[in-house]
């Protein structure tokens, strides 16, 4: 049975970011915090090495009862047993994505425009990343940042849910908020944090002081 992703603040990891602490340390930094979306993202690593990682991850998700998202690696996903996967508009065709993890695995895609928006919701995809929103040190060669009316037009006209990303910060996190998108993801700002507990509850706490207005 595909498990429903859980709203609000969605983390991810970024080695390269967390200070000289490993992903683990930080995943567990931000499951206590308060997050239940959580993203395994690794560009440097090798297949091992990411595996061996998000299969110690996966253990400390279910004890969190939080809902585990692959970004790319498909085999990994289907050997940890994540809840979700997530892909980009370079990697395998979500139709064929789908085809391989099956019907119980949330897939999510990563759209850049209308068009890619648009596609990803005929062909299947269960939300959508929604950005980059503002300028972004995360990812590579990806652009320009697109502002906030392409997830003005997301949220307008895509009936799937959105998470916008991309340059968020807690100096940016209201101009976000008010679009109300079901999830936002922050991801340096958090891991590359002094105390990354207090900042997930200060991010998590304006997020749901935002949504009551």
């Amino acid at each position: 049975m595909k498990k429903i992703m859980p709203k609000g603040l969605y983390g991810a990891t970024a080695e390269n970011m967390s200070s000289g602490r490993d992903n683990i340390f930080v995943v567990k930094e931000m499951l206590d915090a308060g997050i239940r979306v959580l993203q395994y993202r690794d560009k440097n690593k090798t297949k091992l090495e990411k595996f061996k990682q998000c299969e110690i991850i996966r253990k400390i998700t279910l004890d969190y009862n939080a809902f585990f998202v692959v970004n790319d690696d498909i085999d990994i996903a289907i050997a940890v047993q994540s809840d979700g996967l997530h892909v980009g508009q370079t990697d395998l065709p979500i139709e064929y994505a789908r085809n391989i993890v099956g019907q119980n695995m949330v897939i999510g895609l990563s759209t850049q425009n209308h068009q890619q928006a648009e596609e990803a919701t005929i062909k299947g995809a269960d939300y959508i990343g929604v950005g980059p929103i503002f300028t972004t040190s995360t990812k590579t060669n990806i652009g320009k940042p697109l502002g906030l009316s392409y997830l003005d037009y997301c949220m307008k006209n895509m009936s799937i849910p959105k998470t916008a990303i991309g340059g968020i910060k807690i100096s940016n996190l209201k101009q976000i908020i008010k679009y109300n998108p079901e999830n936002i993801c922050i991801i340096s700002e958090i891991t590359s944090a002094n105390n990354i507990n207090l900042t997930v509850k200060k991010i998590i706490n304006i997020i749901n002081q935002g949504c009551k207005m």
